[in-house]
């Protein structure tokens, strides 16, 4: 990859700052135009750097996802399985409550094509990361047969979608996802 001047590196963390701020306002689909209108740059700009909205983001969510890939390599050698994996699911069902346009971008990384696995998007390194969790608890017996990552990561993106105009999102999709434990994983 080309060295990127000065300038350009600005533009960039300028966009990612100004991007981050309306994805949080405006959610998912928060317009392009306005996003290089406040950062004072044109929208070739926008584009040059992100030439689509997936990959713009990507960029936005890069670090929280890291985060989450990280905690989930954590709890893998976890002697609890079952505890293990739930404290992972909170902690996505958690981070797709509460930051705005990050659910979305899930279902759309999904939605794009299903039969092609895009290696950086956010939810193919969350599968990765939580596939490790899943294979675990279901060795153990402590998650019904059949439950995949995938299954988990598309239920924890349809309840932070039907929870995020709540007064406290993170809350109720909290409690949505103890329901939806108790139907996959039963506490033995």
């Amino acid at each position: 990859m080309p060295v990127q001047r000065a300038d350009a590196r600005r533009n960039y963390a300028r966009l990612l700052a100004v991007a981050e701020e309306e994805i949080a306002v405006h959610g998912a689909d928060a317009s392009l135009e306005r996003i290089a209108r406040i950062a004072g740059v044109g929208s070739g700009t926008v584009r040059r750097h992100f030439p689509t909205r997936h990959a713009l983001l990507e960029a936005v969510f890069h670090e929280r996802i890291e985060t989450l890939c990280v905690l989930a390599r954590d709890l893998t050698g976890r002697a609890d399985t079952r505890a293990a994996l739930l404290e992972w699911l909170g902690a996505v069902t958690a981070y797709a409550a509460t930051i705005r346009g990050l659910a979305i971008a899930l279902t759309r990384d999904r939605a794009a094509d299903p039969e092609v696995a895009h290696e950086h998007c956010a939810s193919a390194q969350l599968t990765e990361a939580g596939a490790p969790l899943v294979r675990r608890a279901a060795d153990a017996g402590a998650l019904r047969p059949g439950v995949t990552i995938a299954d988990l990561l598309a239920l924890i993106t349809g309840i932070a979608l039907a929870t995020e105009n709540y007064p406290d999102p993170a809350a109720e999709a909290n409690r949505l996802l103890e329901l939806t434990i108790a139907g996959i994983s039963p506490h033995q």
